[in-house]
Order: structure tokens, then C-alpha cells, then sequence
């Protein structure tokens, strides 16, 4: 018998992201102050307060885009502008082919995901902190994976496990 092929396991078409508490541990609408600015080698809001985010969020998004998975960003923040400049400034919006940040049920965001990139919600998996998301998201069908403490590698290798035992 051949040997299996990579080309043969399962893989998400696309990999979406909530921010808040999932790539930074802040909440952008209240913790920070927009706009955002380069300050020497750090990002910083309008206070002079410096910019962080979950350590391995930088190389997790370089090596799935390497990898060729298609990144989406859903967030429900009113602070719609200050997202997409620190996505910017943080130099991750290279990495990602679908944003969708405002108000509202993360259904839509999807739904909106689902039109622009032709691919179902089971060929999708989606990581945020907060339970209701991922209960919202889980009924229509993507794979939603809690995040309890920020983006990690381990959380990636997980979820991408869990997507290939769904097959």
C-alpha cells in the first residue's frame, strides 16, 4: 500500500481569527487609544501606551500563510478603524484575505467570508475567546476552537488535528 499523500488529508480552506483576547490581550474599544503610531521598534496609542500582543501571533500567521492557508479576521469591535490600522501597523493585514470587523453576530461576519471566498462553513475553522461566538458558529457547521489565553502554536496544531478527525 502507498504511503499516504499529503494532498489526501484534509485541510481548512480558511483559518479566521477573532482579535480581541485572541490575537492581543486587550479589548480594542476600551483598553487602548486610537489612532496608533510606530514609536522607534514599538506601537504605541494616542496615550504613548506601547502596543502588545500574543507572542507566537506573528509566526503563527507567517507560517499559515506559508503554508498556504487563507487567513479571516471576524470581529465584532466598534473600534472598526483602530482595528484595521493596528492589523496594518503590526504588519499582519499582509497576511489576511478576508476582514471582517463590526458590530453584530459573528454569523454574519462568516456569511460575508462564505459569499467573497465561495467556501463552505465545514471547510472552515474559526478560533475566539468568547463562548458565545464559537456556540454560534459550531450550529452552522465551522469548526470553532476555544482560545482561553491568547493564540498559541499548540491551539493551531489542535485545531488542525481536530479539522482532519472530522473527515
Amino acid at each position: 500500500m502507498a504511503a499516504e499523500n499529503n494532498e489526501n488529508i484534509k485541510k481548512p480552506k480558511i483559518i479566521v481569527f477573532d482579535l480581541d483576547y485572541t490575537l492581543w490581550p486587550f479589548w480594542i474599544d476600551t483598553h487602548v487609544t486610537p489612532p496608533f503610531s510606530r514609536k522607534h521598534d514599538s506601537i504605541v496609542d494616542a496615550q504613548g501606551k506601547k502596543i502588545k500582543y500574543y507572542e507566537q501571533v506573528p509566526e503563527i500567521l507567517e507560517n499559515l500563510a506559508k503554508e498556504g492557508f487563507e487567513i479571516g479576521i471576524a470581529s465584532r469591535t466598534s473600534e472598526i478603524k483602530g482595528a484595521y490600522q493596528l492589523l496594518k501597523l503590526l504588519n499582519w493585514d499582509k497576511y489576511i484575505k478576508y476582514t471582517e470587523i463590526y458590530p453584530g453576530c459573528k454569523i454574519t461576519h462568516f456569511n460575508k467570508i462564505k459569499e467573497a471566498s465561495g467556501v463552505d462553513f465545514k471547510d472552515m475553522i474559526f478560533f475566539d475567546d468568547e463562548r458565545r461566538n464559537i456556540d454560534d458558529l459550531t450550529k452552522v457547521g465551522v469548526l470553532s476552537i476555544y482560545v482561553k489565553n491568547g493564540l498559541n502554536k499548540n491551539e493551531i496544531k489542535n485545531g488542525l488535528e481536530q479539522f482532519k478527525s472530522r473527515q
